[in-house]
């Protein structure tokens, strides 16, 4: 372990995040709120950590896997503490174990809320509830790569692998911070042009901002305490549906769509596998609760807002799906663990690694019925690399392990088992609401420490794909090389 090395880069991102805490400090200043205090100190925290560490650049610069996911973990971990200071000594959010799960709950973009009064929060404090889901929609360290100068990181991609959602990750170009500032401007632009959009629809321009914050980081935190539903406008249904589905697809596919490569983006498996998805389930639901709306058409604007929402783990909320018929819920609950592309901003086991498991058990299948069969596991028309394949098992594997695990301790919570599966099974993928106690017209607010604790770790480990979480606890990747 490099241990100078992952503090110097530690220092420079609790810097950057110091001037990211700026922007809601200076909303605070112009509304004279009572959050000003709680953003100085927090910003000022950062700034001495940052410098004392990063005062002085180690002269072995090297960077490995293992520093690469301990940074990671670390990262997420500092960046949470410190971001929910400002709802803490504010006392916006009185408790500092709740001010705690709802800034996890906003880096990690799952937008799950102890709130049960969001309208009261003040305006620095709702910008910088959203903010948090923007910045940890693309991720920290991405961001970090984008803005660092060249001599600042090596071996990038290490850092890269350990934050990007997806069972691979490659280059969009040959160098990786450039691949960086690529996959940030095209999330900045996408981001201002559902601004611009939201706004034409009638959206007040705050309300745009941030509301667009949680959809490009697929995070679901709203500033109403109905989520989009308070808005009651088809035309802002209709556009948030659509951005939620941009931002829960591959982001390479965006740059190969800016370069001329259209075919290439039409051609890709796990795209088409996303979209017929969605179109499947919309189908089904809308059917399903046709009977409770006055019209098809208003049953199909609230099944393709709620089913966009769910796969791409947004978490935004347009109906009370928990009155919808278990038929149902029941697609939404499998949707939640579907997830979005990998490569984008949204969370769950992400539809690469679900085709990759379904086509291992119909390659299983057909060796059963043709012992002598050899047939060739396949991905977007390219053989599936055994590492790759290794490290789906693998993640599968540790998935359930957290999954049975964190059910034992929320379940000490005396909740029901609808109410404990679905709050395990939206925090560990990053979703947002559940059913019944934790459903979407109901929040996190009362369950026990032990709960928020232990649904706190599993939204860092959903949203850090696990490794780096697991890597914290391992004593091999704290000895020095």
């Amino acid at each position: 372990m490099n241990y100078k090395m992952v503090g110097y880069i530690i220092g420079r991102i609790m810097v950057i995040m110091a001037i990211l805490m700026c922007l809601p400090f200076i909303v605070a200043l112009l509304h004279r709120e009572d959050t000003i205090f709680g953003f100085a100190l927090a910003i000022l925290c950062q700034l001495i950590i940052g410098f004392a560490f990063s005062v002085k650049k180690p002269k072995n610069t090297e960077l490995y896997a293992k520093e690469g996911l301990v940074i990671v973990a670390l990262v997420w971990i500092l960046t949470s503490l410190f971001g929910a200071l400002p709802f803490y000594l504010s006392r916006e959010i009185p408790s500092y174990l709740d001010a705690l799960f709802e800034t996890i709950s906003g880096f990690t973009t799952t937008g799950a809320t102890i709130l049960s009064d969001i309208e009261a929060l003040s305006d620095s404090a709702l910008f910088w509830r959203s903010f948090t889901h923007w910045i940890g929609g693309m991720g920290v360290l991405v961001f970090v790569l984008a803005v660092l100068p060249k001599t600042h990181v090596t071996q990038s991609i290490h850092l890269m692998r350990a934050e990007v959602p997806g069972p691979q990750v490659g280059k969009l170009v040959s160098r990786m911070r450039s691949t960086a500032r690529i996959l940030y401007g095209i999330y900045i632009i996408l981001t201002l042009l559902e601004v611009l959009c939201l706004r034409l629809a009638g959206m007040p321009w705050f309300d745009s901002l941030l509301n667009s914050f949680a959809t490009a980081g697929t995070g679901g935190f709203c500033l109403k305490n109905a989520s989009i539903a308070a808005y009651n406008s088809a035309a802002i249904d209709a556009i948030i549906t659509f951005f939620m589905i941009v931002f829960g697809i591959n982001f390479t596919l965006f740059y190969l769509l800016l370069t001329g490569h259209v075919l290439q983006v039409l051609k890709s498996e796990e795209l088409r596998w996303f979209l017929g998805i969605i179109a499947l389930a919309t189908l089904c639901i809308t059917l399903d609760v046709s009977h409770l709306y006055e019209s098809f058409t208003e049953a199909f604007r609230y099944s393709v807002f709620q089913v966009s929402s769910i796969i791409t783990t947004t978490g935004f909320i347009t109906a009370d799906y928990s009155q919808w018929p278990m038929f149902s819920q029941t697609i939404l609950v499998l949707l939640m663990f579907v997830g979005a592309m990998a490569g984008s901003t949204g969370g769950g086991i992400k539809v690469s690694r679900v085709m990759i498991l379904l086509k291992t058990v119909l390659r299983e299948l057909r060796h059963q019925l043709r012992p002598r069969s050899v047939s060739a596991l396949k991905l977007e028309g390219k053989l599936v690399e055994e590492k790759t394949f290794l490290g789906v098992m693998s993640y599968m594997s540790i998935y359930v392990l957290f999954f049975v695990v964190s059910m034992v301790l929320v379940s000490l919570n005396n909740l029901s088992f609808a109410s404990s599966f679905s709050a395990v099974t939206t925090c560990l993928n990053n979703v947002g609401p559940g059913l019944e106690a934790v459903g979407p017209v109901n929040n996190f607010g009362s369950l026990n420490a032990l709960s928020k604790l232990t649904l706190s770790i599993d939204m860092l480990a959903g949203r850090l794909e696990l490794l780096p979480i697991l890597t914290l606890f391992t004593p091999s990747a704290w000895r020095r090389r």
